[in-house]
Order: C-alpha cells, then sequence, then structure tokens
C-alpha cells in the first residue's frame, strides 16, 4: 500500500492511502468532445495524460477522469465508448498516482478498478442496478455525488424544500448504503453537486452552509471549478472563471470541504498554502 501520509485521518483509495491532515485538490481531465469548459481539448489520449502530467506537476492529489459529459443537457454515451475513452488515461498514470474515473456504469467502474483506478467518482451515488456491489468487491475509495434528476433535464426547473436538509438527507443514506454494501467508511467521500440540479441560490445557500454536510463525518469535496453561477456571479464567461474558482475553493475548505475538484490545480494549491500557513500557529518557513 501507497502511503502518501499517515498522519490523522486518512482517505483509503486502492493501493494509496491519502492523509486528510490538509485539504486536498483533485485535478480534472475531460476526455470528451462536449465538457462545458474543456469538451475536445483533451479528447486526443496524449493531449489527456500530458495535461494529467502537468496537473500532477501542479500539484494535484489525484487526477480525475471523465469520458462522459455531465453537464447540462448532454447525450448518453456508451459504456463501451466511455470505457475505450477513460481507459488509456488510467492505464498510463494509476501506478504513479491516485486516478478517479467519473462514472455511473458499473461496467465501466468494473473495468477501470480492474485497471488500478483507486476511486469512482459517481454522480448517482451508486445508484444504478449492480454499482454498490462492483466497488463493494475493490478496495477504492467511492465519491456519493447529489443530483437532483439527470444531465439532460436537471437544469430545467430545480426544485427543493430546504436544498441543505434534502442533499444532507440523500448524502446520509447513500453513504449508510455503501457502508451496508460492505464499503468501508474511510473509502467513502460524499459531493453536494454543485450545478447538479441546482439554481445559482441553491449553490450560494449549499456553499455557505456546507459545514451542514461536512459535519455528518464523512470527508466532503467540493466540485465548483468554472461552475455557472459563479459566471452569474462575477459576470464572466467559463474561460474567465479562474478567480472566482480559487475563491470558491477557499470558501469551501473554510466551510469543512476536504477535498475540491478543479480544473486550475496550480492557482488552487497556491491558495490552499497560504490559507493553511495563516491557520496553522505552528507554521514555519524552511531555511533557504
Amino acid at each position: 500500500m501507497k502511503t502518501v501520509s499517515a498522519a490523522g485521518r486518512a482517505l483509503r483509495a486502492g493501493p494509496f492511502v491519502l492523509a486528510l491532515d490538509r485539504p486536498l485538490v483533485m485535478g480534472i481531465v475531460n476526455v470528451t468532445p462536449d465538457s462545458f469548459s474543456d469538451g475536445g481539448r483533451f479528447f486526443d489520449v496524449r493531449h489527456a495524460v500530458a495535461r494529467a502530467e502537468q496537473l500532477v506537476a501542479e500539484g494535484a492529489d489525484l487526477i480525475d477522469v471523465g469520458g462522459e459529459s455531465t453537464r447540462p443537457g448532454a447525450a448518453d454515451v456508451s459504456w463501451q465508448d466511455e470505457l475505450a475513452r477513460v481507459a488509456p488515461i488510467v492505464d498510463a498514470l494509476a501506478s504513479r498516482v491516485p486516478v478517479s474515473v467519473d462514472t455511473s456504469k458499473p461496467e465501466v467502474m468494473r473495468s477501470v478498478l480492474r485497471m488500478g483506478a483507486a476511486m469512482i467518482n459517481d454522480v448517482r451515488a451508486l445508484q444504478a442496478p449492480g454499482a454498490l456491489q462492483v466497488v463493494a468487491e475493490s478496495d477504492a475509495a467511492v465519491c456519493l455525488m447529489h443530483m437532483q434528476g439527470l444531465p439532460r433535464t436537471m437544469q430545467l426547473a430545480p426544485t427543493y424544500g430546504d436544498v441543505v436538509a434534502e442533499v444532507s438527507g440523500f448524502l446520509r443514506d447513500r453513504a449508510m448504503a455503501a457502508e451496508a454494501a460492505g464499503i468501508a467508511r474511510d473509502r467513502i467521500v460524499l459531493d453536494p453537486g454543485f450545478g447538479f440540479g441546482k439554481s445559482p441560490l441553491h449553490n450560494l445557500r449549499l456553499l455557505r452552509e456546507l459545514f451542514e454536510i461536512s459535519r455528518m463525518g464523512w470527508p466532503v469535496l467540493a466540485g465548483l471549478s468554472r461552475k455557472s453561477f459563479l459566471g452569474r456571479i462575477v459576470d464572466r464567461d467559463v474561460a474567465d472563471r479562474q478567480s472566482a474558482s480559487v475563491a470558491s475553493a477557499l470558501l469551501a475548505v473554510e466551510r469543512g470541504a476536504t477535498l475540491v475538484r478543479v480544473h486550475d490545480v496550480a492557482p488552487t494549491r497556491d491558495a490552499l498554502e497560504v490559507w493553511r500557513a495563516v491557520n496553522d500557529k505552528e507554521y514555519t518557513f524552511d531555511e533557504r
């Protein structure tokens, strides 16, 4: 087992043990032609692997690889096509860095786990028939996300009585179902699903009250990078939301997020290092 660090709480993810004594940064590599932010840029395998290696060099703790866009209005992709997109990336990286695969399909999960994927990142929270069993039979971590509706229609008219209570309740139920299926608590991460069946105001309230989710005891992942509600706040197109994304990552960490999923790894790591230095009374500078 490759121990990244053994201090404090840890997330077990296949052969890796990821210490949770500081926020972890998950770098995004979309191997798709139609993702909302970088669709098409890394569709070629060589470009995708190079991008992943660049993010690792910038300080990514994990790489999240996706072969099917989950942006609003996205079309479905067959499991065969999705697997063909992500498999070369997993094969190239899994022995060197924790690789998370963003998928809801048990067939894809089973294949990439055999290839050494360290985490399954599922926007449907292992609700597909057989998905719980596939992950339970592995030693991989899993990220369980909340989504109201389906990607094709989720942003048409999202409605909640109390978005924080409903998202928290769903995530708690899915985490308990995962544990009951045999997935150990130290392999489970929760994601409130910013932008997945939520209005801009729903997203803001979830971010303001993220501690209500983090206090349940499982590590929380915040995926806010370049989201459209940030664009609404700062009035910038998707390519110009880096500053807003970094700010939202810091706000999420202050409210209990343990992992942040981002496109812009280097500036996020820099901001988190400054945040850590300010908040750690025992922080010292290296002698140079």
